[in-house]
């Protein structure tokens, strides 16, 4: 069995889909009118250095993404029985299966962008090679109530968010012997419950749309379980605040017989976790 998987924010890099705009011009036309921008130009050379804004790498991602696998189902005609998208990804995931149109899909994703640029205050670190269990201990023991863990991503690499100071202070308390810790840039305590009022936001926004039923089973970031018909708005808005659920997502679908993991959009970040995933069977 066959899945394609969407990678989320960090997967973003200058120069990304410059061999796919030219191939879908009337979709990169749409684009363009959607976000009142150039999406070619901002992937390709990004010359305001916008690439890096939330504001603008959701938006990215989505196009570039949706264009990888438009591209691909051009290319092999071949359906998944799968699909999921790390964060930001699982947009893709959703058109994909045709919850909603290429169109609909980057409005939600520009909506998502704006508010969750709008946090401040929040930092997010990537934890290698320690565990649930010995991250919450430590937090806990530390008195770092304002850190959570954000995204599972693999069982060597956990990803906390919070308030920026309390994060920076758990740096010398987690990096220990094997332990890397890893600041990521990013300006808001995303997939934490200091995005509510993002999230609450978004529900309201997202009320203004109709989505179709699923045609293929898409993997929820939030449950890591396939979602249901009449779920996209609960799951959508509760994402923003809850943990990626990456490793047990992965390990659902080869639980379901999938054994052909296909990365659509830029680099290889989700190949690599699926890497890890796979070795620690």
């Amino acid at each position: 069995m066959k899945a394609y998987v969407f990678p989320g924010q960090g997967a973003q890099a200058k120069g990304m889909g410059a061999n796919l705009f030219d191939e879908f011009p009337e979709l990169t036309n749409k684009a363009d009118c959607i976000l009142g921008y150039s999406i070619k130009e901002l992937c390709v050379e990004d010359p305001l250095e916008q690439l890096g804004d939330t504001k603008f790498t959701q938006p990215a991602l989505y196009v570039v993404n949706a264009l990888s696998y438009f591209k691909e189902i051009q290319s092999s005609g071949v359906k998944p029985d799968f699909v999921a998208g790390h964060s930001l990804g699982e947009y893709n995931a959703l058109l994909a299966a045709e919850a909603f149109s290429f169109e609909t899909g980057l409005m939600l994703v520009k909506k998502r962008g704006d508010l969750m640029s709008q946090a401040r205050g929040g930092g997010m670190a990537a934890i290698v090679n320690s565990s649930k269990e010995e991250i919450e201990a430590a937090l806990k023991e530390n008195g770092l109530n304002n850190v959570q863990i954000a995204n599972f991503n693999s069982p060597k690499q956990i990803v906390i968010s919070g308030m920026k100071e309390e994060v920076e202070k758990f740096q010398p308390i987690i990096q220990q012997g094997r332990t890397i810790f890893v600041a990521l840039k990013t300006s808001g305590a995303f997939h934490s419950r200091f995005m509510q009022d993002a999230s609450e936001k978004f529900n309201t926004f997202l009320q203004g749309f109709i989505f179709a039923n699923l045609n293929t089973p898409v993997i929820s970031n939030v449950t890591a379980m396939p979602y249901k018909n009449g779920e996209i708005v609960d799951n959508l808005s509760q994402q923003i605040t809850h943990s990626v659920r990456w490793t047990d997502s992965v390990d659902y679908m080869m639980q379901q017989g999938v054994t052909d993991f296909v990365e659509l959009g830029n680099g290889n970040v989700l190949t690599k976790l699926l890497r890890d995933i796979k070795k620690a069977k």
